[in-house]
C-alpha cells in the first residue's frame, strides 16, 4: 500500500486556514454595519395606517408584513411607520424608525414578506 501526500498540506495549516477564514468571515459581518435606515420603510401617516399596535412596557417584538403601515402607540407618544422594507430586511430594533424617547424599551419588528408579492 502507497500513502499519497500532498507536499505542504498538514494539519497544522489547515487548522491555521480554518482559523483565518473564520476571522475573516467574522470581521466581514463587524464591517457590513447594520442595514441602513432607507432599507426599513418610510413615515406614515395615522389615517393610513392598516394596523394600530400598542407597545406596553413588557412588549419585546411586533409582527409586521412588509407594505403594511401600522400606527404604534407607546404611552402617550405615536409614531406611524410604513414598512416597504428591502428584501433582506426580516428584522429590526424599532427604536432605530421611532422618534426619539417614543419607546422606553427595545422592541424587535418581524418583518414577514408580503405574500401577494412572493
Amino acid at each position: 500500500m502507497s500513502q499519497f501526500k500532498t507536499p505542504g498540506v498538514t494539519a497544522t495549516n489547515l487548522r491555521g486556514a480554518l482559523i483565518a477564514s473564520t476571522f475573516a468571515l467574522v470581521c466581514a459581518s463587524a464591517v457590513a454595519g447594520p442595514i441602513p435606515l432607507s432599507f426599513l420603510g418610510d413615515p406614515g401617516l395615522a389615517n393610513g395606517a392598516t394596523q394600530t399596535i400598542n407597545i406596553q412596557p413588557g412588549t419585546k417584538y411586533v409582527n409586521v408584513t412588509s407594505g403594511q403601515t401600522i400606527h404604534f402607540v407607546s404611552g402617550e407618544k405615536s409614531f406611524t411607520w410604513t414598512f416597504d422594507v428591502g428584501s433582506n430586511v426580516y428584522s429590526f430594533d424599532l427604536n432605530r424608525v421611532a422618534p426619539a424617547n417614543a419607546l422606553s424599551q427595545p422592541v424587535t419588528v418581524y418583518v414577514a414578506k408580503d405574500p401577494t408579492t412572493i
